[in-house]
């Protein structure tokens, strides 16, 4: 299982410390989230700390942007060292324009969907996209319950990339932990970001890898 530790959750006093605790895990990528206070009633960390974050990471950023109109902030995402762009659906109002955005500064394109959006207002973009992300929870705060409409939306989101021929991988986003994330790989996700399951961890590292055994 691909794992994509959430900085969200993380002890920002101790920033460096909790990237490199990433960097020596068995995570693959390391989460970031991007929110404007617009989109989602919350602000997190901005272009400023993604570059701080870069700097030290040696796992790729898979950073998303949970901000009204996205396709502003691409090229910053590009110049802090972003290797995966996650912007949401809902928030875009040309999103193929947007998806193509991201290929073209050497990005990877990914889209994600709140939980009340159907996977089927991605049929017509699934054959561009790297990834999909659902939440499982309502983007902007950590720590909220588990949504469980989401293991059935996991397997709509399957047959509609089988449908279209997409080879995106399915992320999920959201009160993600073990008994979940055994749910989740079960259902067919083949990523999951995870903040507070493992930064609250007294063992980060074994939190990680009881993930990524899934």
């Amino acid at each position: 299982m691909i794992v994509s530790p959430s900085l969200l959750a993380c002890d920002f006093g101790r920033l460096d410390q909790e990237v490199e605790m990433v960097n020596a895990s068995s995570a693959s990528w390391l989460h970031i989230d991007v929110m404007d206070g617009v989109f989602v009633p919350n602000i997190s960390m901005g272009f400023p700390v993604i570059s701080a974050v870069q700097a030290k990471a040696s796992k790729p950023l898979d950073v998303h942007l949970m901000i009204v109109n996205p396709q502003n902030y691409i090229s910053r995402c590009r110049d802090c060292g972003a290797a995966i762009v996650n912007v949401h659906q809902e928030a875009c109002v040309h999103l193929d324009r947007t998806v193509q955005q991201i290929k073209d500064m050497g990005m990877k394109p990914a889209v994600t969907l709140n939980p009340a959006t159907p996977v089927e207002m991605l049929r017509d973009i699934a054959p561009e996209l790297y990834m999909v992300l659902l939440m499982s929870v309502n983007p902007g705060f950590g720590g909220q319950k588990f949504i469980e409409n989401t293991i059935g939306k996991i397997g709509r989101l399957r047959r509609l990339l089988d449908e279209t021929g997409s080879k995106a991988l399915i992320e999920i986003d959201g009160g993600v932990n073990l008994a979940t994330g055994r749910r989740l790989a079960e259902a067919g996700a083949t990523a999951l970001v995870a903040g507070s399951y493992i930064f609250k961890a007294d063992d980060p590292l074994a939190a990680i890898d009881s993930l990524s055994a899934l």
